[in-house]
């Protein structure tokens, strides 16, 4: 099939490869320079190893971007298997792994409430745990279980690009003067946004994954009972040949076995 045949197939492709490269070329120029001055994200400027940290985990996490966007890309699997393996490495070891702990190791020290730092530490975690699982399923030779885990993985790993959708909303419901008077609300209403886009956009990627997840199983169990089914079919219309090759035809007329009697004389 045609790449613009895959493209229509599949609609989300064009708008999801626009929106992960959008993001990180208009993130990135802010951290090359390590500047803290121009994060966009809050920095601790008294905490001399966060900073740094901060830069590791969004270079790590771009490339856990890059590679994962590599992955989704249809029959990429069977098309490319060598660049599948090597960019789900680099996705593994170079991106999710690094990333995860070093975001995992200033949560801590994040400045907007437990709410933000028990969101974050979760998503951490859960980054890390699918990560691994998913990579430790494909040594194994579980591929379906494989493909499954890698799906929770990156559903965590763009949940940094759902939160911007949702950070939208947060502020017009929590701080609406922000968009009508251009000021900032109070500290704990920021904590409230922080805390809602720490925990909302990673819950509703998760959820889902977990649909398609259950989805292609249910597919696949349909699939396999249709299977069986037809199986079942075709035994049962064999059987019914093979009697009637046995059975004589009804309209054919059976020949008399009785002896003839002996002509008389």
């Amino acid at each position: 099939m045609s790449r613009i045949g895959t493209a229509l197939r599949r609609p989300w492709i064009v708008p999801f490869y626009f929106l992960v490269f959008g993001f990180l070329a208009f993130r990135l120029p802010n951290y090359v320079g390590l500047d803290p001055s121009k994060s966009t994200a809050a920095t601790r400027l008294d905490v001399p190893f966060y900073y740094p940290l901060l830069v590791t985990h969004i270079f790590f996490g771009s490339v856990a971007f890059v590679t994962a966007a590599i992955q989704v890309w249809p029959k990429l699997r069977n098309k490319y298997p060598k660049l599948h393996r090597v960019s789900g490495r680099i996705y593994v070891f170079g991106g999710a792994l690094p990333a995860g702990i070093a975001i995992l190791t200033i949560t801590p020290l994040l400045t907007h409430g437990p709410g933000q730092k028990v969101g974050n530490a979760i998503l951490g975690l859960l980054w890390l745990i699918t990560t691994i699982t998913g990579f430790r399923r494909a040594r194994q030779g579980r591929i379906v279980e494989h493909r499954e885990w890698m799906l929770r993985s990156f559903a965590l790993a763009f949940s940094i690009l759902a939160s911007r959708f949702w950070l939208g909303p947060a502020i017009l419901w929590l701080e609406p003067e922000v968009f009508t008077m251009g000021v900032d609300g109070p500290a704990a209403v920021q904590d409230q946004v922080s805390t809602l886009t720490s925990w909302v956009p990673w819950v509703v990627n998760l959820l889902i994954a977990e649909f398609f997840i259950n989805r292609a199983r249910y597919k696949k169990l349909g699939e396999q009972a249709a299977k069986r089914k037809a199986a079942q079919a075709r035994a049962v219309a064999s059987e019914t040949a093979d009697e009637a090759t046995l059975v004589p035809d009804a309209k054919t007329p059976l020949l008399d076995a009785r002896p003839s009697p002996d002509p008389v004389a």
